[in-house]
């Protein structure tokens, strides 16, 4: 199975590892593999889709520029504790979400093969301006804002 402008399925396996903490065990899940969907599935694989949106090239262009771009493997858990791959993105933003919702998310270094297929996506639909959310009503420069522009305690 190939991979298509905004699309690229993966094979994607994980491991359980038990540790020994004290008297008690620790369980914890890595990923184990991820391979493109053209190799051969390796066994207890779950084939699962890494796609593009146009709506967040902002956050891949981010990612790319980080000295350590990664990918973010969601999961589910099962009621057993045992996780399951469930999606793969290449956007913080979606996996931070996950994980304030208390949804499980490992992550990869991105592979270059799939760092190049990110920025041909983004070369070909456009770069977005990205901008911080700064509150625009303060200006810590110049030492302006509501806390430092009261009356009280000011000698005029």
């Amino acid at each position: 199975m190939q991979h298509t402008e905004s699309q690229w399925p993966m094979h994607v396996s994980l491991k359980r590892i038990e540790k020994q903490v004290g008297r008690w065990t620790s369980i914890s899940w890595e990923l184990d593999q991820v391979l493109p969907a053209t190799c051969e599935a390796p066994e207890g694989s779950k084939l699962i889709m890494l796609e593009l949106h146009k709506d967040e090239r902002g956050s891949y262009r981010i990612n790319l520029d980080m000295d350590n771009a990664m990918l973010y493997v969601v999961c589910d858990e099962l009621e057993d504790g045992t996780w399951i791959p469930a999606m793969i993105s290449a956007d913080q933003n979606v996996a931070a979400g996950c994980l304030e919702g208390d949804t499980p998310v490992l992550n990869l270094s991105m592979p270059e093969a799939v760092a190049c297929w990110i920025e041909a996506f983004i070369t070909r639909h456009g770069e977005v301006e990205i901008c911080a959310h700064r509150r625009k009503h303060v200006n810590r420069r110049k030492n302006e804002g509501p806390s430092n522009n009261n009356q009280f305690g000011q000698n005029s």
